[in-house]
């Protein structure tokens, strides 16, 4: 790290926020996952079903690939940072999983717009998922090293708050300059840019290559100013990251607030999850939105995230992590619930005249709180997880902390799906994440604010 300051350090992993965000906001929010879910629900008319069922069609389809992604992250997400622990470098990770990024990115735009080849586009979806998520828990791993503890959490909303300003930029210049409207002009009247052509969606399809090109791009500051910080480990094997990990397991038993919080954690980021990857596709298939008017939804979102992520952060700083948490969480509570009590002809059981835009009003509204205390929620529940690591072992911690919240990170969509295959209906079957929020509440009151520091001795022989 000669002739690299802390400072450009800092700014190089906050960068990776900046270079990731727009797969989320995107890819799986915003553009391509309403995208999809418009085109399998036309693909499953086009074979016989009603409106109803090919929307719940749809959803279920989209729940099983977000489903299968939450498994294989979850399920390799601490064997890896183990790994990464024992060999004492995290770097060469990082480039691999950034390249899986960029690659199932790119290989959206062969997305057919008549659903012809939806496994192929879930396939690409799902690898460029894969490859964010793995790359992100090494980059988690490396904030222990970027401050003191009672300065990793303005950090960690900084970081958010610079991600989510990625993701509205990002999302504006698809919108204005890409996505289609049904005239076949973007949001600000012009045809898509290079020429792309409207009626087979290219402008819209672009979004693939476009996230790709924005992560390789903005990533090179990362690149440039991050490096792994002290002595490289003296390469060991797999067997050695399996005991290391099976060691960090049975440990848990003994660190009651850690366990509590991984729980916790692992109910409440696997709602949050489901609420981004479905709110694009309940304003699609329950409100009939089109994907421009959902970009818009995107932007107010992803600016109040911003804006949430960083006042969070402050308070994060002043308060501690723990409180912060607690309040998103009941904020985000109340936005599902509002939700799933309405659609388009009704409002908690009140009926409402035809051609109302209260529903409109009211979901721009949560748009605003979701995207809000969604960035919040995430930047506090990292600092927390600071306050609980291990400074030997911060990969193989993060890789437990990325367990928690990818391990079960197939309930959210199999629940989704469940729910909406049972009930035929796509609104209700956003209800589950209700459950996990109360659940991963419950769980919090074992959680100490400080953390359990205190204890790492005892679990480390």
């Amino acid at each position: 790290m000669t002739g690299i300051s802390q400072r450009k350090r800092i700014w190089g992993w906050l960068f990776f926020d900046w270079a990731s965000q727009p797969y989320h906001t995107l890819l799986v929010t915003f553009i391509f996952g309403p995208f999809f879910a418009s085109i399998a629900a036309e693909y499953f008319m086009g074979t016989g079903l009603t409106e109803d069922v090919a929307d719940a069609r749809a959803q279920s389809l989209w729940s099983l690939c977000l489903t299968i992604t939450g498994l294989v992250i979850g399920l390799g997400a601490p064997l890896m940072g183990a790994l990464a622990d024992t060999s004492g470098r995290r770097l060469p990770w990082i480039v691999g999983f950034s390249a899986l990024y960029v690659l199932g990115a790119a290989g959206l735009w062969w997305t057919q717009p008549d659903g012809s080849n939806m496994w192929w586009a879930l396939v690409s979806f799902g690898i460029g998922f894969i490859g964010a998520e793995y790359a992100l828990i090494f980059i988690n791993s490396q904030l222990p090293s970027l401050g003191s503890d009672d300065k990793v959490g303005a950090l960690s909303g900084s970081g958010f708050a610079f991600g989510y300003a990625g993701g509205v930029l990002s999302l504006m210049i698809m919108l204005l300059l890409f996505v289609e409207q049904p005239s076949g002009k973007t949001l600000i009247g012009l045809d898509p840019a290079f020429g792309l052509d409207p009626t087979d969606k290219e402008g819209t399809r672009f979004v693939g290559p476009f996230v790709a090109l924005w992560f390789a791009v903005f990533m090179v500051p990362y690149f440039m100013w991050v490096r792994d910080v002290g002595p490289p480990a003296q390469a060991k094997g797999v067997g050695d990251a399996m005991r290391l990990l099976v060691t960090s397991v049975k440990g848990l038993r003994r660190r009651l607030s850690l366990s509590a919080y991984l729980g916790s954690s692992m109910m409440y980021r696997d709602a949050l999850n489901g609420l981004y990857g479905f709110g694009g596709t309940y304003a699609v298939l329950v409100l009939n939105w089109e994907l421009v008017s959902i970009g818009v939804f995107g932007i107010i979102g992803a600016i109040s995230a911003a804006l949430f992520s960083w006042i969070g952060g402050q308070a994060d700083k002043r308060f501690g992590p723990k409180p912060v948490i607690l309040v998103a969480i009941w904020a985000l509570i109340a936005v599902c619930v509002t939700v799933v009590g309405m659609d388009r002809q009704q409002l908690f059981g009140f009926a409402l005249a035809d051609g109302s835009r209260l529903p409109d009003v009211i979901f721009f509204g949560c748009g605003v709180l979701i995207g809000g205390f969604g960035g919040t929620l995430q930047a506090a529940s990292r600092s927390l997880m600071v306050r609980h690591t291990d400074p030997h072992a911060p990969t193989e911690s993060f890789g437990l902390y990325g367990l928690s919240g990818r391990a079960t990170a197939f309930i959210a969509p199999a629940l989704i799906g469940t729910v909406t295959a049972f009930s035929g209906s796509a609104r209700i079957g956003v209800s589950p994440v209700i459950i996990l929020f109360l659940i991963g509440l419950v769980l919090l009151r074992w959680v100490k604010a400080e953390g359990d520091k205190e204890t790492w001795a005892a679990t480390s022989h």
